[in-house]
């Protein structure tokens, strides 16, 4: 093999796949060149350096070619990409293209001295912040943050892509301190550094479309520092400092950067910080998200995960947990991985609700889990929207004008992604019994929390990438640390132990819940007549319950 020519570089996390094969090729002593689109260009180069490639070659194609007809595309490539290319592998590289510059300081020197406003623009032009004001890390106010953790100062916490940097407990308190994270929240501030380097959490955030990465906190400690699972609760205080963390750490920690190697075409929400509400999980019967992992309810953990909307909530006007469950599967039909569901089938989910909702859900089903199938069985789409979002607006380019046609390609929509007559969603305004639909969710993908206002009936889907959970591993001086501070002791925020996940229970909190429920079916399954599934209830149906005993009774009713 003489050289490697690879793309194309068009979007944030294409861009770095195909600069892996130049990287690869370069160890390999192979001349190599990757075609991006224009600003991409930056992000390759910056992916090789971390990656141990000083240089890498690149060539620019000249704007968005997913718009452009065969003839641009041709001569685009002939006039102004090829000669790129010709000029990339030809040319020797000179020294003065590698970059000599080594760090000279240690991490606990001073770096800058002046007014305030000098080092905020002295920070800004060292990459260290993203303009907006924060706290100067002065030294006395970092080493404050070291109380809070048995870690040495100096240790290696994680080693993030995609920078690669090994990043110290030191450095963690000093983007706490800039934050403006109460000393305090370190064990947290290192549990989110630790997540943040999950390959499932960190692989969505270099995308032109831009996820945006949130957390949320589970178990005592955060009720203990009163960070906020009510009402606004991620623009209280403390929700909000562990947010700018989280933001500043994306940039010093991480090496992730606007424009640089996160490519957000419209740019980026700030990051927030939300707390599952586990009081309100026990007043309703349901586990947590602890226990869903397997988790005791009492163990400390934080979640860090990414997310392609925010807002846009939804509010059940019905009392009917059936229909709220429909609701729900309507709204997580059309929230999907990208706008109209154009990109993979399935994708992430977290929905957020309140107590109010959950109190009407779990009257139909009495855990997460029996939700959890009823809204995979519900949330399918039609066949023929799916393959015209995924047709049309292919985030992988462009397939119209290609070797299939749209009808062509509806086949394959239906054959490959489980396409099956079913009884039409109750939604669709069709008097159309049955349409060819496909399925929009899968199971384990999607994490219920209840949250937020406990006054206010809402539900909020929000589709996005994965989910990294870590432990928060508290100091040994921890009890002594939060007296001083004048914390309520830990253990008076613990909870009892969870329900069964069949909605059943072993605490005291849910004996008489348990009673009442001891007659409920724990799965009900609906069919039409002709036996494919109905879970919408429309006209003659069968509904099949089964009970956890194992024996099932069969009825036929009349839905809508």
């Amino acid at each position: 093999m003489d050289a490697v020519i690879a793309g194309n570089g068009g979007c944030g996390i294409c861009t770095p796949k195909e600069t892996g094969s130049c990287i690869v090729a370069e160890k390999f002593g192979i001349p190599s060149v990757i075609v991006t689109a224009p600003g991409f260009d930056e992000e390759a180069r910056y992916t090789a350096r971390n990656n141990g490639v000083p240089v890498m070659r690149v060539a620019v194609y000249p704007g968005a070619f997913a718009t452009h007809t065969e003839e641009q595309l041709i001569q685009n490539t002939r006039e102004v990409t090829w000669p790129q290319i010709v000029t990339a592998l030809t040319t020797p590289i000179t020294q003065d293209e590698y970059v000599t510059a080594e760090a000279t300081q240690g991490i606990t020197d001073d770096v800058f001295h002046g007014t305030l406003d000098e080092i905020h623009a002295h920070f800004k032009a060292m990459g260290w912040s993203d303009g907006m004001p924060f706290f100067p890390p002065i030294y006395e106010k970092v080493q404050a943050y070291l109380d809070y953790t048995d870690h040495a100062w100096n240790e290696t916490i994680a080693v993030l892509p995609g920078a690669n940097r090994a990043t110290t407990t030191w450095h963690v308190a000093v983007n706490a301190c800039m934050a403006g994270c109460k000393p305090e929240y370190m064990p947290i501030l290192i549990a989110m550094t630790k997540a943040m380097g999950g390959g499932i959490f960190r692989r969505t955030l270099q995308s032109t479309h831009a996820w945006v990465p949130y957390s949320w906190i589970n178990g005592p400690v955060a009720r203990q520092l009163g960070i906020s699972s009510g009402q606004g609760e991620i623009n209280a205080e403390a929700n909000t400092s562990l947010s700018r963390f989280l933001a500043l750490a994306l940039m010093n920690l991480a090496g992730y950067y606007i424009g640089q190697n996160r490519m957000g075409t419209f740019g980026y929400l700030q990051p927030w910080c939300l707390v599952e509400d586990e009081e309100a999980c026990r007043r309703v019967g349901w586990q947590t998200w602890n226990e869903q992992q397997g988790l005791d309810i009492n163990n400390n953990t934080v979640t860090l995960l990414s997310a392609l909307m925010w807002g846009n909530n939804m509010a059940p006007s019905t009392i009917d947990p059936e229909r709220v469950m429909q609701l729900m599967a309507w709204d997580i039909s059309e929230r999907c991985q990208f706008a109209l569901g154009s990109g993979k089938q399935f994708t992430n989910r977290v929905i957020l609700m309140t107590e109010p909702v959950a109190n009407i859900l779990k009257d139909g089903y009495p855990s997460i889990s029996q939700l959890e199938d009823v809204l995979i069985d519900a949330s399918r789409r039609s066949a023929y929207e799916r393959a015209f979002a995924n047709y049309y607006a292919n985030a992988g380019g462009r397939k119209d004008g290609g070797e299939h046609t749209f009808n062509q390609y509806l086949s394959h929509i239906i054959s490959t992604e489980g396409g099956e007559d079913t009884t039409t969603p109750v939604w669709y305004d069709t008097q159309a019994e049955t349409i060819t639909t496909v399925p929009t969710m899968e199971r384990g993908a999607t994490a219920f929390l209840i949250t937020g206002d406990a006054s206010r009936n809402k539900v909020q889907t929000m589709p996005g990438g994965g989910f990294s959970t870590v432990s928060i591993d508290l100091p040994a001086a921890w009890d002594s640390l939060m007296t001083a501070k004048g914390y309520p002791a830990l253990s008076d925020m613990y909870l009892m132990s969870t329900p069964d996940d069949d909605g059943g229970g072993n605490t005291t909190i849910n004996s008489a819940r348990n009673q009442t429920n001891a007659g409920r079916p724990v799965r009900s399954e609906y069919y039409n007549m002709q036996g494919q599934r109905n879970p919408y209830r429309r006209g003659a149906y069968i509904r099949r319950d089964t009970y956890s005993n194992g024996s099932s009774q069969s009825q036929k009713q009349i839905g809508r």
